[in-house]
């Protein structure tokens, strides 16, 4: 299923923190918490889903907005991006040293946090380019995407979504484009069928054909030539074949 993406903000000034809460859920992001030290945000990270972190550079705190980002950068596969009133160059020169994923200067409008955001997901980890002139419709949309543990972005309309590999049914190329098939809907990403493969995990996403890749947690029934996921045939090679009634019977 998608979600929304879920976001940390770390800032000792409380009524900016505030503000920049409410810029953010009025244009459909999660707060997960609203912390405003180095301890507080360590925790939430441990403990909680936290798909992007706003982190201002001078924290109520021993440790700064940077030690933070250094320690996200070393334990987390996640972007963050510095929120901060200062821009001289010894601050930018030093928070370079743990490499944000933006820095955004306040005072800040709406539209500047939300640019900022929107490029920090889009640059994180793999993106694919996508064609602003395809055809859409509700249900088949040219997504971009990039990856993270669990799960992969992929942006509908003005945002990101993250959405789980274990909802990827299966996905079918297209010419230039793939279909990538959820329990409960389908996108058009574009990129080669062989590069999508390897933003998959290993031991659950397989080429079971030249044309597809299929989530081996959602066959539903095999046959000669066949296999069934969701009520869709999806034609397999000799190989996958072999491969699936090996692993039926070890």
């Amino acid at each position: 299923m998608e979600q929304p993406i879920k976001i940390l903000i770390v800032e000792d000034n409380v009524i900016i923190a505030d503000d920049m809460q409410s810029m953010l859920e009025e244009i459909g992001y999660e707060i997960v918490d609203n912390v405003i030290v180095y301890e507080q945000a360590e925790e939430v990270l441990k403990t909680k889903q936290v798909d992007l972190v706003l982190i201002d550079i001078i924290l109520a705190s021993d440790k700064t907005g940077i030690d933070l980002g250094k320690h996200i950068r070393e334990n987390y596969n996640i972007p963050f991006i510095f929120v901060t009133s200062n821009s001289d160059r010894a601050t930018v020169e030093n928070a370079k040293t743990v490499k944000p994923n933006g820095y955004l200067v306040k005072p800040f409008e709406q539209q500047d946090l939300y640019t900022s955001i929107e490029i920090a997901l889009s640059n994180f980890s793999y993106s694919d380019k996508v064609n602003d002139n395809a055809p859409q419709s509700d249900d088949d949309e040219v997504v971009s995407n990039s990856v993270l543990k669990d799960s992969i972005f992929v942006k509908k309309q003005h945002l990101y979504y993250r959405i789980q590999f274990e909802d990827i049914q299966f996905i079918k190329a297209d010419n230039v484009y793939l279909e990538v098939n959820t329990i409960d809907k389908k996108f058009l990403v574009r990129s080669p069928l062989k590069d999508y493969l390897e933003k998959l995990p290993k031991h659950k996403f397989y080429r079971a054909h030249k044309s597809y890749i299929v989530n081996v947690d959602h066959i539903d029934a095999i046959n000669s030539k066949d296999i069934m996921i969701n009520n869709t045939l999806i034609p397999i090679s000799k190989e996958f074949k072999e491969f699936i009634i090996s692993s039926m019977n070890s």
